[in-house]
């Protein structure tokens, strides 16, 4: 079968490997849909995956069809529609030994709810591989407590931020606001459900959300935004120092997003606000939890994927997805 491995810093190949051989816990999925995410640019500069490096196979969002069933799995038959919980299916496409921008997948002590789940036949593939993504904007959501009628900023209109505004929206907020500066993320943004957008190239953010919002004020009285949470899914510093300057007392700053330099913040200025920060890594809880919500609201989701490339053009795509401005999800499909 064919595998997207990184071979080296800035490489990746297409190599022909053999077709793993399924032991009797485990799956063998034929993929037919896998997303590509900002994660693997990241595992393709180090030339594999820390501590691993080299001979690393990519793809953590994939969807397939299953084609062999080990005799000890129960829940699952051969022409099941499914999706993966990567961390719980031996890293899959972050270090393991099997990746899902591949031919085959190879699913190792297979068990529905844990590292395995059916989804119904008639959800589309490209659309059954935003399930991974999609958890991690769900975790994000539910790190941030939303509480029904409340209002929320997201800045960063790419697919986690999208995502988050289809949970948020989903689950009780009043208003979601999206921020960003590229005109058709936030015209995505609109699409997937957002009450309004903001184009921070073009407006003061934090005077546009006490319009939106309304004003509320700090522990000093001084005017703020009436916004309760605001989630960094950009991973920009200005996005930080946005927020704390337009938070009223006692709103949640959630963080998403990857930063990769340091931000300063200053605490002699937060404490007037009494805020909550929280960050938000992977999907403890919520990589099956999120499978029923994009099952029900395929419409929406759909509007997430922006790229779709067939596995004869995988390279094209890990370009396109790793080049600024791409407009949202790019997928990778196989026949």
């Amino acid at each position: 079968m064919r595998s997207v491995i990184v071979t080296g810093p800035g490489t990746t190949d297409v190599v022909d490997v053999p077709v793993p051989p399924v032991g009797p816990r485990d799956l063998l999925i034929r993929m037919r849909a896998c997303g590509i995410c900002g994660s693997d640019a990241l595992y393709i500069s180090y030339g594999g995956i820390p501590p691993r490096v080299g001979a690393t196979p990519l793809g953590h969002e994939p969807a397939g069809e299953v084609v062999e069933v080990g005799a000890q799995v129960e829940g699952i038959v051969v022409g099941d529609h499914v999706v993966v919980n990567p961390i719980a299916a031996g890293q899959t496409g972050n270090g393991g030994p099997f990746g899902g921008l591949s031919d085959f997948l190879k699913i190792e002590g297979a068990e529905p709810g844990r590292n395995i789940a059916v989804v119904p036949n008639d959800l589309p593939f490209d659309i059954a591989a935003l399930n991974e993504p999609m958890a991690v904007s769900r975790h994000a959501v539910n790190r941030t407590r939303l509480k029904p009628g409340d209002s929320v900023v997201i800045f960063g209109a790419g697919p986690i931020g999208l995502g988050a505004a289809i949970a948020y929206k989903l689950n009780g907020a009043e208003s979601v606001v999206v921020v960003d500066i590229i005109p058709e993320r936030l015209a995505t943004a609109l699409a997937v459900g957002a009450d309004a957008v903001i184009n921070c190239a073009e407006e003061d953010v934090a005077s546009r959300l006490r319009e939106l919002h309304g004003t509320a004020g700090n522990a000093l009285g001084e005017p703020r935004a009436g916004t309760d949470i605001y989630l960094d899914a950009a991973g920009a510093s200005i996005v930080i120092d946005t927020a704390l300057k337009a938070a009223k007392q006692g709103a949640t700053v959630g963080i998403v997003a990857v930063h990769k330099q340091p931000v300063s913040i200053d605490f002699g200025a937060l404490i007037t606000t009494e805020l909550n920060i929280v960050t938000s890594m992977g999907y403890p809880t919520e990589i099956f939890e999120v499978t029923g919500e994009i099952v029900a609201n395929v419409d929406r989701f759909s509007s997430i994927v922006s790229d779709r490339f067939t596995f004869e053009d995988v390279q094209d795509a890990l370009i396109a997805a790793t080049t600024p401005g791409t407009k949202g999800k790019v997928i990778v499909t196989f026949p």
